[in-house]
């Protein structure tokens, strides 16, 4: 019988990190994916919805297209003229802990995959923006009935809006499969 805290882990910090990666055409597919098209759009919108804040209906009142910059973050959020710094920072240190949970996701774990790749694709496609321009990120789709609107977005926001809820799922789904596999004596 061998003493619990004598036993040999096999979750040494040496063989608990993966060689590489997991699902790495699913992460890198995605992630190349939507910063091409996040870039691409926002060019399109550049050069093509003039003047800026010239809203150009597509679906009627309810989908236009309007250019704008924003220098702060997501619906106005905003630190004056040290935004642009701030945000950059924030985003990289976003970036860096979304990959640390990249690096811990196992082989298999698509949906988990697929929500990292979405965020860190949206998180880059706006640093980008920031890096490009002080102006701030560009900002083009507008969506919302007469003067209710929402705030405009990008495709980069979208990136990071739909891959965050499924990171939420994934996480919480992570949670209750760790409850569930506790025993009930233990909890």
């Amino acid at each position: 019988m061998s003493h619990p805290s004598r036993e040999t882990s096999t979750d040494s910090p040496t063989t608990s990190t993966q060689a590489s990666p997991a699902n790495p055409w699913l992460f890198w597919g995605v992630l190349i994916a939507v910063v091409v098209l996040d870039l691409i759009t926002k060019a399109i919108a550049v050069y093509a919805l003039k003047p800026e804040y010239m809203p150009h209906e597509i679906l009627g009142n309810t989908l236009r297209l309007t250019l704008v910059y924003n220098p702060g973050a997501a619906f106005g959020l905003s630190f004056g003229g040290a935004s642009r710094w701030i945000f950059t920072a924030l985003s990289i240190i976003a970036l860096v802990i979304l990959g640390r949970l990249y690096k811990s996701t196992r082989e298999g774990d698509y949906a988990r995959t697929l929500a990292l790749s979405l965020v860190c694709a949206g998180a880059l496609g706006n640093l980008i923006d920031r890096f490009r321009s002080s102006r701030g990120v560009v900002d083009f789709i507008d969506v919302g009935i007469n003067a209710h609107r929402w705030p405009t977005f990008n495709v980069a926001d979208m990136g990071v809006s739909v891959g965050a809820a499924l990171l939420a799922w994934v996480l919480l789904q992570e949670d209750r499969a760790a409850a569930r596999a506790v025993p009930a004596g233990q909890r």
